[in-house]
């Protein structure tokens, strides 16, 4: 999979806004937060840069294809209670946020957690060992 190359801009540039363009990391919206990832040896982190969201926005399970699904959703309005006035306007926000990700073999699916610390949703994928991967993979006999 390589990136195409647009001719009137410069190369280098280009083809890493041409990877994670919506051809290739497809995000919902664009009010999409900033996410790394990062791996050691016991675990890949997940961190999600998440200003002014809570946990009880967030949701993150795991679909049937096993890929680790993260969705955030936020309402805010604001209402001022005098009911003498009428209102010309009414402040209100929301902003939806889904992401897939695919998780590697070696991912503990049973062992994944996450935590909300200084607006940075964390979320922690702990690794199998090589041998517990093996046990996962069976040879399979054809009948």
């Amino acid at each position: 999979m390589v990136p195409e190359r647009r001719t009137n801009e410069s190369w280098l540039p280009e083809i890493f806004n041409d990877f994670f363009d919506n051809r290739w990391m497809e995000r919902v919206n664009y009010s999409a937060p900033a996410i790394n990832v990062k791996e050691n040896e016991k675990e890949y982190e997940v961190e999600v840069a998440a200003p002014g969201l809570t946990k009880d926005d967030f949701k993150i399970n795991l679909d049937t294809e096993g890929n680790l699904v993260l969705h955030m959703e936020k309402k805010q309005e604001h209402k001022d209670e005098r009911k003498h006035e009428h209102f010309l306007r009414r402040e209100f926000s929301y902003e939806q946020f889904h992401q897939e990700f695919a998780l590697p073999e070696n991912a503990d699916i049973e062992k994944i957690s996450a935590h909300m610390e200084h607006g940075v949703l964390n979320i922690l994928i702990p690794k199998l060992t090589p041998s517990e991967v093996k046990k996962n993979i069976r040879q399979i006999e054809i009948g």
